[in-house]
């Protein structure tokens, strides 16, 4: 008997990220690539576009959710302004490591969010790492909440970050990334925060003292695919497209890992100046911070927050 000719389609998947070839996202990608030529006989391609060539994460969601781009991974914050709760993926101090991390984006909270995406145009195959954020300045070492006072920190342009930084009465100054580097030169800021492999591929080393590991935010990525064309796929190929998904996501967190601890060491040798954060100075930052995520935890569906509250109690036992 014959095959159903869409199975016998040649489909070709255009996967674009914004970071470089040589970045975990992209090492992601290439597996996810694999994995699927493998289960498909060949006939599911991906192409793989880093390094922002299909522009920028505003670009490429709306890009998939018109049906031109095929698949992206971007960070989930990108994700917020279509559905506000996955905010809370970006709440500071919810986790304190990896296997917490995973067990709240791969469980029923992670779930719930990509259950929202559908009717927005999207379709999710789960969560990759980007990597807990951390702040590096050129004035002193932060050991402790009372640190941050009055230093003038690039943050991402989010509420939360904006609002968690004024908490410390830091300065918080919005500013895109790709005019960072610079700022930091010029001492028009005093320092960022970032994942450990961000700040060495982008040799802030050069312009930054001290790297404190503040853990403040886990971020990960998510990896999208337009629902325009999911809807074109047999289920087959669409069960070939989660299994190559799944089977990808412990490989990128495990080599996103091991490069941001790579990163760490290499920092130090080039010259910056590393410190952990003592437990109980953490525990005080978590506090101070508090208020902050009850403010915009209110604006959220009150249903994913109780499930949100309820898987942090879960995975924090």
């Amino acid at each position: 008997m014959a095959l159903p000719a869409a199975a016998q389609q040649e489909r070709v998947i255009r996967f674009g990220h914004l970071n470089n070839a040589d970045h975990p996202v992209s090492f992601g990608v290439k597996r996810f690539g694999e994995l699927l030529a493998a289960k498909s006989g060949g006939k599911m391609k991906v192409m793989e576009f880093p390094a922002s060539q299909l522009g920028n994460e505003m670009q490429q969601q709306s890009a998939l959710q018109g049906g031109v781009q095929q698949m992206s991974a971007p960070a989930t914050t990108s994700l917020a302004g279509i559905v506000k709760e996955f905010g809370l993926v970006d709440f500071p101090f919810s986790v304190a490591n990896f296997a917490q991390a995973d067990a709240l984006l791969d469980g029923p909270l992670g779930q719930a969010l990509i259950a929202r995406l559908p009717e927005k145009g999207l379709v999710a195959l789960g969560y990759w790492d980007l990597g807990f954020r951390n702040v590096t300045n050129s004035k002193r070492p932060i050991t402790k909440a009372d640190d941050f006072d009055g230093l003038k920190l690039r943050v991402i342009p989010n509420p939360v970050f904006l609002e968690t930084f004024k908490a410390f009465k830091a300065n918080p100054v919005p500013m895109p990334f790709a005019e960072l580097y610079g700022a930091l030169e010029a001492r028009a800021v005093d320092g960022q925060e970032n994942p450990y492999a961000v700040i060495l591929s982008n040799k802030m080393f050069e312009v930054q003292k001290y790297v404190s590991a503040t853990n403040h935010v886990y971020a990960a990525n998510i990896v999208l695919v337009s629902k325009k064309f999911w809807d074109q796929l047999t289920p087959a190929e669409q069960k070939m497209m989660h299994d190559a998904a799944n089977e990808s996501r412990g490989y990128q967190r495990q080599v996103s890992r091991a490069a941001a601890q790579r990163s760490v060491g290499d920092l130090q040798a080039k010259g910056m100046a590393y410190n952990e954060i003592m437990p109980a100075e953490l525990a005080r930052m978590q506090q101070i911070a508090n208020p902050v995520i009850e403010k915009f935890a209110a604006t959220y569906d009150p249903a994913i927050v109780k499930l949100y509250n309820d898987e942090l109690a879960r995975i924090r036992k």
